[in-house]
């Protein structure tokens, strides 16, 4: 079972992974560390560049979950801007060390071998940071996805589209296709941390925590994995049966341990 941790806030999760993630690096100069975009991560962008003023961050690598297929690479929300303008500049990173998928037509065939070769030359992520949608998916693996899958090409829902209008002008904007990471690209990772807040993800983060293991909601996936932290604030562990329980556990966990 993942551990699953019940905070106040969204900037109380934030900064309970920023410290996480400077620990990790302090003790791994060249971390490479998973990057998540949307809104839930914010709160950890923004929790984490004030605490790694005066630390070497030069050798910090980065690789992004995913990437809008065919999206104008200066449209304000294709992933590569958002990456650069919400976690490359300011946590201070190297624009060069840091990948997204590439959603380019061309070459879009074999984009997806291209960056599980990329990962796995970096010696894979170390810290990945998820969320999850409405429809238990993350990344992009939308539910049917395969525990096996590795980076490709997928279709979007409209539930997705839906989701993701919100960054667009309308939703006819926002592209149908995209490139993810698989699920069994990010089970790779040696730490997961999936963040949820708000009651919309109550249902979601139930199913993935405590629900059966199914391709209908891919964030079970996460029950696979050895190291997996879930932090939720009180509305997202509305759904929770054990929620008693996770507090119990994280308020007596040794300090040591971290998350």
């Amino acid at each position: 079972m993942a551990e699953v941790v019940i905070v106040s806030s969204a900037d109380d999760a934030g900064a309970l992974v920023a410290d996480e993630i400077v620990r990790l690096i302090s003790r791994t100069p060249d971390a490479v560390l998973g990057l998540a975009t949307g809104s839930t991560p914010l709160p950890v962008y923004r929790a984490l560049a004030p605490r790694l003023a005066g630390i070497d961050v030069s050798r910090v690598r980065g690789f992004a979950l995913d990437e809008y297929v065919g999206i104008d690479p200066g449209h304000p929300e294709s992933y590569r801007n958002v990456i650069a303008r919400e976690v490359i500049e300011p946590l201070g990173l190297d624009p060069a060390r840091v990948r997204v998928p590439d959603g380019s037509l061309e070459g879009i065939e074999h984009a997806g071998d291209d960056y599980e070769r990329a990962l796995h030359d970096a010696g894979g992520v170390d810290l990945q940071i998820l969320g999850i949608g409405t429809d238990g998916h993350i990344g992009f693996n939308e539910p049917g996805s395969s525990f096996a899958s590795l980076t490709r090409v997928k279709t979007l829902t409209e539930q997705t589209r839906d989701d993701n209008a919100r960054f667009f002008d309308t939703v006819d904007q926002v592209p149908r296709h995209c490139i993810t990471q698989g699920l069994g690209t990010i089970l790779r990772a040696r730490h997961l941390v999936l963040l949820a807040f708000g009651e919309g993800k109550a249902d979601a983060v139930a199913g993935a925590v405590e629900g059966p293991v199914t391709a209908s909601l891919p964030g079970s996936a996460i029950q696979l994995h050895p190291h997996a932290t879930v932090i939720v604030d009180e509305a997202a562990a509305r759904a929770l049966r054990f929620a008693d329980y996770y507090r119990y556990t994280f308020a007596n966990k040794p300090e040591w341990q971290g998350l």
